[in-house]
């Protein structure tokens, strides 16, 4: 009995060790869309740019996000309504087609492969950023970026997980 009280201790043991090990690095859970003026500085708009990306050019939105990075580099984002809040455009995607995400960690970006932005701006990402972030990252920023252009971001994760 003694023998069975503690192999279940032990693999109990062990089944939490695993379930830690597959922890992510960092979360994020909602988005925050771009708004391409940060203010006014001498009577002059100042672009809204983040860790040296500029801003889309116009307001955006991104209805949903959750997204998960793992210690390998593995990377996990749904986002949901990725479309223009403003002008003429408003409620549509215009003419994006593809986006990435950047995580940056301490200011060093790495970023995740192209993939597709439908109709409805909704977008999967799987895959392997291109380099594996530090653990850990420390002050996580995560944008979603256009893929054309000058790869402006349109919207930023807000990090956490499940609240």
């Amino acid at each position: 009995m003694k023998l069975l009280a503690i192999t279940l201790a032990l693999s109990t043991t062990l089944a939490a060790g695993s379930a830690l090990a597959g922890d992510a690095l960092v979360q994020f859970n909602g988005a925050i869309g771009v708004d391409p003026v940060a203010g006014i500085a001498n009577g002059a708009p100042v672009a809204n740019t983040v860790l040296g990306v500029p801003p889309g050019g116009r307001p955006w939105i991104l209805r949903k996000l959750r997204a998960s990075i793992d210690p390998d580099g593995s990377i996990s984002a749904k986002g949901s309504g990725l479309l223009f809040s403003g002008g003429d455009s408003i409620g549509t995607r215009g003419g994006v087609t593809q986006v990435f995400a950047t995580l940056f960690c301490s200011g060093v970006a790495h970023h995740s492969p192209f993939v597709d932005l439908d109709l409805a701006g909704n977008f999967l990402i799987k895959g392997k950023l291109g380099a594996v972030p530090p653990s850990p990252c420390l002050s996580p920023v995560l944008l979603i970026r256009n893929a054309a252009g000058a790869q402006s971001w349109f919207a930023a994760g807000i990090p956490g997980g499940d609240d």
